[in-house]
């Protein structure tokens, strides 16, 4: 990958590496509660748990987007933990939330080149890119991003969201509100993604899909790690199927 905007700290395989973060809205009661994970170049790991767990929050602190109170999120190496939001974006992550990840009133060109703002002369180079990466977008480049479908704006979201090159791409609930082969599709063009060389790191409710698709996954309970794993054998395990796939009503604990 080029160099976008800022140097990036140079490293070995691990991109991004998270330590004992302790983060939340309000300080002194703390949502993430020392929650740890790693995720290596070209995997695809998914965070999952309980509503309520943090996951969602533990993405946007590592994102800036949460006041943090300890710990430490590092970045082929290089801390970004306390930078603002887009420094960090610049530094190599890039982040789509679950809503409002996409700018309705504006075309798919200019969410795209919003995307981009930081690129100057490779911009053009950039568009071209993400329209052959996802070409149901170049077609309908001139509409609104409101007249596309919760697929279509998916896409549109995750193209923004590459357009600066990030060395990890991280999406909360990316098959939130899709169709079922449209989850199928936002799945598999993320590990299509993982095979060109980009982390992923994703918050998905849809973990039996999710865990299909993952190198690794970590299971997020009441802010703290409780159980992770290579996610094929997640999938297999008796007590995680249990209780997050769906198979019974059973209730984990820290």
């Amino acid at each position: 990958m080029s160099e976008l905007c800022v140097q990036r700290p140079c490293g070995g395989q691990q991109v991004l590496e998270v330590q004992e973060l302790v983060a939340g809205y309000v300080r002194g009661l703390p949502i993430v509660q020392g929650a740890k994970l790693r995720v290596d170049r070209g995997e695809l790991v998914t965070i999952i748990g309980p509503n309520g767990a943090g996951k969602s929050t533990l993405m946007k602190a590592i994102a800036g987007l949460v006041p943090f109170e300890s710990g430490q999120v590092l970045l082929r190496g290089g801390s970004v933990l306390g930078r603002a939001p887009d420094q960090i974006m610049q530094a190599g992550v890039g982040y789509v939330p679950q809503t409002g990840n996409v700018f309705a009133t504006l075309t798919i060109h200019e969410n795209l080149r919003i995307g981009g703002y930081c690129l100057g002369a490779e911009l053009a180079q950039r568009l071209e890119q993400a329209y052959a990466m996802f070409p149901a977008l170049a077609s309908k480049r001139r509409e609104k991003a409101r007249t596309l479908s919760g697929g279509q704006r998916q896409m549109l979201a995750i193209a923004r969201a590459l357009m600066t090159e990030p060395s990890v791409l991280m999406l909360d609930e990316p098959s939130a509100g899709l169709a079922p082969m449209m989850v199928q599709e936002v799945f598999e063009r993320l590990r299509q993604l993982t095979r060109e060389g980009v982390s992923v790191l994703m918050v998905e409710q849809n973990a039996k899909g999710a865990l299909q698709f993952s190198d690794r996954a970590y299971i997020l309970v009441e802010g703290r790690n409780h159980l992770d794993g290579p996610a094929r054998d997640l999938i297999d395990d008796p007590v995680v199927a249990a209780a997050f796939l769906g198979t019974s009503r059973r209730q984990v604990h820290p």
